[in-house]
C-alpha cells in the first residue's frame, strides 16, 4: 500500500487546456466513485536505456502559452509551461516515481531524512558537493535558507504562490559544512518532501524586488542538464541547450525548443511535423487528428490534475455564498464531463474530491447536495437570496444576475464549457456573458488578480496532497496596508476553519489520520463553493512514435537528461 505521503493529488501549477497532471494503491476507475471499470496507466513516457538514444537532436515542443514570469515560486509565475521549462533548468532536491514514491534525486542531494521528531521534526539534507548554478557559484545551504525566508509569507512583498511547509519552518540552518542543510520545523510537516522544488539561487530570494522581478523575461540562471539560451518574442519560442558544464549524465539532446502557439494550432503545427511533441489534453478532435499521424503516437497516463470551475468569492454577486451554492447546483457537471472527455478512450467520472483522485486510497465522495445537478433547488435558493425572475433573468434591487465568463482564445475546449454553462445557468435565470481574453493574458491579467466572474481551467498535480493544493484554498493574509493578498486561492474563497483543517491534515505523520483529516478539510471546501471539480483529466501527450523517455508522466519526473530519440 502506498503511503498518503507518496500519491497525492493537486496542483503546483495552473494549466490552461487541462494540458499540464494517478495511481494511488488500486488501478481502477469506476463509472461512479468506488465503482470498476477498465485500468488505466499511471505513465506511459516509452521508457528506453541511456545507450539506445541518439546523441544529439533537437526536441520542438508545442506549448500553449507564452509566460513573461519565469519564477515559479512567484504567483504570476506558477504556470504549467514554466514548470515545463524550468524541470530541465533548475534543481529540485526530491524525485518521484511512476507510483508516486520519493527519493533524493542525486544530482542535488544525496541524502534527505528526518533526524529527529522531539521536541521539534528536524530534517537534514546533505546535499551533492558538486552541484553549482550556471554562474559558477556552488548550491549551498545558504540557498535553501533564503528561499525559505522568501516563502514563509513573514514579509508580504514577495508575491508567492504558496507558503506551504515553509510557513511551518523555525529555521535553516548550516550543518557539517556549507553542503548540509539543518530545517527545523516549529510545527510538524508531513510533506517535508515537497519543499525547495524547484530550488532559486539565494540571489533571487535574497530581496522582494529580486524574487518580484529578476526572471521576468529573463532566465538569469541555472542548475540543471541544460542551459538557458534564447527568448524569440517574435516567434514566441523559448530554446534551452544541453549544458556542458553539468556535473551529471549528460544530455541527449542538443536542445528543446518550446514554440507557443494557439491551442487550437498546435494539433497542425504537430501533424504538419513543425512539432515533435505537444499537451493534447481533453480534445477529442485533435486526439483523433494527432493519432492519425504518421510516425506519430499519443501516450495516455492518469496524473492528479483535474479540470474545474471556479467562481470569484469577491465579485460583486459571488461573494453571497448562497449564490455560489446555487450556480454551483445548477451546472450539469455530468454533462460538461460527458461533452469534454467523448471520444478519448477514458472513463466518464466525475470528481468528488479537491485533494483525492478517483484512483487513490483515501478517495471519498464529499460533494453532497451542491455537487448535485438540482436546477429546481438552485432557482429555489436564488428565490430565497433575494434574486427574482424577471422574464428570462432574475434580478434584485434594479440589478440583473448576470456572471462574466472570461476564457482563453483559440481553446476549443474552455469555449464548449463556457457554452454549456451559459445555457445551464440561462434555464434558472443566470445570465452568463462570455468574454474570450488573450491567451498569454488569461492567468495574469484576468485570473489571478480576480478580473473574472467565473472560469475554467485545469490544477496540475505534484505527488503530495493537501501541501501542494494548500495555497488553492487557503484563506488571504493581510498586507502591511490592509488589504487582502490571495496568493495561489484564485477564487477568493476562504476561511480561518478551512486553514485549520489543511494543517492539521499535512501536520499528520499517521497515514489513516491524514486520510481523514484531509477529506474534512475537503468537505469544508465544498461548503464554501470555490473550485467545483468536474473530472481527473487524462494526459494525453503526442509525440513523435521514436521519441523515448517522454510522454504522459503521471507522477514519473521525467529526466530531461534521458529525452531523446532511438536511433
Amino acid at each position: 500500500m502506498i503511503s498518503i505521503r507518496r500519491v497525492g493529488a493537486l496542483a503546483a501549477a495552473l494549466a490552461m487546456a487541462v494540458a499540464p497532471g494517478l495511481v494511488g494503491c488500486g488501478q481502477e476507475r469506476g463509472v461512479k466513485p468506488g465503482g470498476p471499470v477498465p485500468a488505466v496507466k499511471a505513465y506511459d513516457v516509452n521508457p528506453v536505456a541511456r545507450d539506445r538514444i541518439a546523441d544529439g537532436g533537437v526536441l520542438r515542443w508545442g506549448i500553449n502559452e507564452y509566460p513573461s514570469n519565469w519564477n515559479l515560486n512567484h504567483i504570476d509565475g506558477n504556470l504549467a509551461t514554466v514548470k515545463r521549462v524550468m524541470d530541465g533548468l533548475m534543481p529540485s532536491p526530491f524525485r518521484s516515481d511512476a507510483k508516486g514514491k520519493i527519493s533524493p534525486n542525486t544530482d542535488y542531494l544525496s541524502e534527505g531524512r528526518v533526524t529527529a521528531h522531539e521536541p521539534r521534526q528536524v530534517v537534514t539534507l546533505t546535499l551533492n558537493p558538486r552541484a553549482r548554478w550556471s554562474d559558477g557559484t556552488p548550491i549551498t545551504w545558504e540557498d535553501y535558507r533564503a528561499q525559505w525566508q522568501a516563502l514563509n509569507g513573514r514579509d508580504a512583498g514577495y508575491r508567492v504562490a504558496s507558503t506551504t511547509g515553509y510557513q511551518n519552518i523555525e529555521k535553516v540552518a548550516r550543518g557539517r559544512d556549507d553542503h548540509q542543510v539543518v530545517v527545523t520545523f516549529a510545527k510538524p510537516f508531513g510533506d517535508w518532501q515537497s519543499l525547495f522544488a524547484p530550488l532559486y539561487p539565494r540571489s533571487t530570494n535574497a530581496t522582494a524586488e529580486a524574487f518580484n522581478t529578476a526572471w521576468l523575461n529573463r532566465v538569469p540562471v541555472t542548475a540543471g542538464p541544460f542551459e538557458f539560451v534564447a527568448f524569440d518574442p517574435t516567434a514566441k519560442t523559448v530554446t534551452i541547450a544541453r549544458d556542458d558544464r553539468w556535473w551529471g549524465e549528460r544530455a541527449k539532446l542538443d536542445r528543446i525548443i518550446y514554440r507557443s502557439l494557439q491551442s487550437d494550432a498546435l494539433v497542425g503545427a504537430f501533424s504538419n511535423g513543425e512539432l515533435d511533441t505537444f499537451d493534447i489534453g481533453p480534445s477529442a478532435p485533435d486526439y483523433a487528428r494527432a493519432k492519425s499521424t504518421p510516425d506519430a503516437i499519443v501516450r495516455q497516463a492518469a496524473g492528479p490534475d483535474f479540470r474545474h470551475i471556479t467562481m470569484n468569492g469577491e465579485s460583486a454577486v459571488l461573494s453571497d455564498p448562497k449564490v455560489r451554492r446555487a450556480v454551483a447546483m445548477g451546472i450539469n457537471r455530468q454533462a460538461i464531463a460527458q461533452s469534454d472527455l467523448q471520444g478519448l478512450d477514458w472513463p466518464i467520472v466525475l470528481l468528488n474530491n479537491h485533494f483525492f483522485m478517483n484512483t487513490q486510497e483515501g478517495y471519498q465522495d464529499n460533494a453532497g447536495e451542491i455537487g448535485t445537478y438540482d436546477p429546481g433547488r438552485a432557482g429555489r435558493e436564488l428565490e430565497a437570496a433575494g434574486w427574482k425572475l424577471e422574464g428570462r433573468t432574475r434580478r434584485k434591487g434594479g440589478k440583473e444576475l448576470n456572471l462574466r465568463f472570461v476564457l482563453p482564445s483559440g481553446l476549443q475546449i474552455g469555449k464548449s464549457e463556457a457554452e454549456l454553462v451559459q445555457d445551464m445557468l440561462g434555464q434558472i435565470g443566470v445570465g452568463v456573458t462570455l468574454q474570450s481574453v488573450p491567451t498569454d493574458d488569461y492567468f495574469t491579467k484576468y485570473i489571478i488578480p480576480g478580473n473574472y466572474d467565473i472560469t475554467a481551467f485545469a490544477y496540475v498535480g505534484t505527488p503530495f496532497p493537501v501541501s501542494s493544493a494548500y495555497g488553492q484554498y487557503a484563506d488571504a493574509v493581510r498586507r502591511p496596508d490592509g488589504t487582502k493578498q490571495w496568493n495561489a486561492n484564485l477564487g477568493r474563497i476562504g476561511s480561518p476553519q478551512i486553514d485549520a483543517a489543511m494543517n492539521k491534515a499535512t501536520a499528520d505523520l499517521d497515514d489513516a489520520r491524514a486520510i481523514a483529516d484531509t477529506n474534512a478539510a475537503d468537505k469544508l471546501i465544498w461548503q464554501a463553493v470555490n473550485v467545483v471539480t468536474l473530472y481527473q483529466r487524462p494526459q494525453n501527450v503526442a509525440v513523435k512514435s521514436n521519441l523515448a523517455n517522454f510522454g504522459a508522466r503521471g507522477f514519473y519526473d521525467l529526466r530531461y537528461q534521458d529525452i531523446g530519440f532511438v536511433r
